[in-house]
Formats: C-alpha cells, structure tokens, sequence
C-alpha cells in the first residue's frame, strides 16, 4: 500500500504526509463524496473546494469544455459557504487520518479573513490554501494574483489570524511569477503552490459563441504542463519556502518532474475528473518510480534539475 511506502515519507509546513500527493482543490469536492471510490487515508492530503464568506451559486452552464490536451472549466467557484462547510462536512473530515486542507477566497481583504476565522473557530483542517485568482472589488478589480503589494496585504491579513500554515496558490496569468513568489514569502506564507488555471478561451465557429456559458474559462490539463513546470521551478528559484507544484500531473513521472523542478509537493487535478482514484494512484506510480531509480526517499530528488555545462537558463 502507498500509505505504507517509507520513499514516499515526507513533511509540509511541519505537517508529516505520508507521501507527497494532494488532490487540488476544484476537483475533488469536500472529499467526503469519493469516499467510496479512494481511501482517503490513503492520500497524503488533500485541498477542499473553495470556500467563501456566503454561499455562491456559481457561473451559467455550459461550465466545462474538453480541450484537445485538457478542459476549460468555469464552474465559478460556487460552494455552500464557510459556515455551512464547518457545520455540515468539518465534524466527519475531522476524523480522517490524512491531511486536509481549506482552499479560501474573496473578492476583498476582509472576505478571506472572515472565512479564516470561521475555519479557525474549528477543528479538523491541517492548514488553509488561499487562491489569490479573484479581483479586489474594493481595488478597482485589481487582481490579488498580479499586484505585489495587494497580494502581501491580504497574506498578512490572514497571517495575524491564521493559527494553522498558509499556503498561497498563485495565478500563472501573470508577466513574472518571482515577484509574486518573493511577495507571499515576505509577507509571512508558509508555503506556496502553483499554477492555477490560464485564462482561456473556447468558441463554436457555427454559433459564433463561447462554448462556456461565462466566456472565459480556465484551461487545466496534460497541455499546461510544461508551462507549469517552468514557473515552478523558477518560483522555487525565488524563494525558500516550500513550494507545491500541480498542472497537468496525471501520471507518478509527472509527479517527479516536478519534484525535480523543486517542488516539495504535488497537487493532482484535472486528472481526478476521469478518474477519482487519480491522486492515489499517481502516489503509488510515484513510488514504483523511486524504487526503480534507487532512490530512499522522496525528498531526495526534490529541486535536482542539472541544466548542461555552463548554462545559464533565462526567461523565455
């Protein structure tokens, strides 16, 4: 069994994880509806959907689209809300063996720090994820994701409050991510993980339509991946706090990549879509992987990536 790999062994933010692999939030609901599928003890965690202060209904169907090296989804973040997700799903999750994590969100400063303290009013959660993909409403629709300053302000927020590790997931639609890295390191992140979605766009030529009832939507999948493991590693190159890599891992060789690239940790997403066992069996791919390469222990492969003699890699 994975669970029992003594390879796949590893910590984040000072929380033991018995292997390196988080199923990413969006993708596996409240993690109590795939519990007949996974043993979710068995994973080394995983990141519930978005939460916010209220309930949110979401974004006009159509909400997926299936690309030809992934999907556009534009689910729109619905969710029950903090309060009805502390009630209704935090007392049983609580008793898992494994890792769980919130994902929050907001369109102001003070939205993520009220579902903060609602969550840290709690028990059960291992720590929080904030997606900082979402405009300030307050700042004029500036987005958390792409302004230094905004970004360190609401991490800072949380952080006064935040009694459990703060991981921030940054965007990818951004001119540089080492900025952004440095920016959430400096304000007091435990970690951070990326990328989140690009920003994209899928249209029917016979309609003249989008093909997602909200326009844009966010493009995930096998086609981001070498985008994804480029920002990586040049976000783990930028700061030393632990960084979590996710973005088109669907296989336990995807999962080393990106180790490699400097990740400590990997989320798996699109990937659950088809097969909600995806996270687990990636873990166990993973340390077959290991095994096979002579390695003890996942945490030796992690920021490994040789470049040849004498090069120098530079933005593209």
């Amino acid at each position: 069994m994975t669970r029992d790999d003594p390879r796949l062994a590893t910590s984040l933010c000072g929380i033991a994880l018995r292997n390196p692999v988080l199923a990413a939030s969006g993708t596996f609901g409240y993690g109590l509806e795939f519990d007949r599928q996974v043993d979710l003890n068995a994973l080394g965690g995983f990141i519930v959907k978005g939460l916010s202060r209220e309930p949110m209904e979401g974004n006009p169907p159509p909400r997926v689209w299936e690309a030809e090296s992934g999907m556009l989804n534009s689910i729109g973040l619905q969710n029950i809300g903090v309060r009805a997700f502390v009630e209704e799903y935090l007392p049983r999750l609580a008793r898992l063996r494994t890792a769980v994590f919130a994902n929050v969100f907001g369109y102001s400063i003070e939205d993520y720090v009220e579902v903060v303290r609602v969550l840290e009013s709690a028990e059960g959660l291992a720590g929080y994820e904030l997606n900082v993909s979402c405009p300030n409403t307050k700042h004029g629709g500036i987005f958390f994701s792409s302004d230094p300053a905004l970004l360190a302000e609401v991490i800072s927020a949380v952080k006064r409050l935040a009694r459990r590790p703060v991981i921030v997931k940054l965007s990818p639609n951004v001119a540089a991510i080492e900025p952004l890295a440095r920016a959430a390191e400096q304000s007091g992140a435990d970690a951070i993980s990326l990328v989140n979605t690009f920003v994209a766009l899928a249209i029917d030529a016979r309609t003249r339509r989008p093909r997602l009832g909200a326009g844009f939507g966010g493009l995930s999948g096998p086609g981001i991946k070498p985008i994804a493991l480029r920002l990586v590693y040049q976000a783990a190159q930028a700061v030393k706090i632990p960084v979590i890599g996710l973005g088109g891992i669907a296989t336990g060789e995807d999962a080393a990549e990106f180790l490699v690239a400097g990740a400590s940790a990997v989320e798996v997403g699109t990937a659950s879509f088809w097969d909600p066992r995806s996270p687990l069996r990636v873990a166990q791919e993973l340390g077959r992987f290991l095994k096979h390469t002579g390695v003890e222990n996942v945490r030796e492969i992690v920021g490994t990536l040789q470049w040849r003699a004498g090069f120098t890699p530079r933005g593209a």
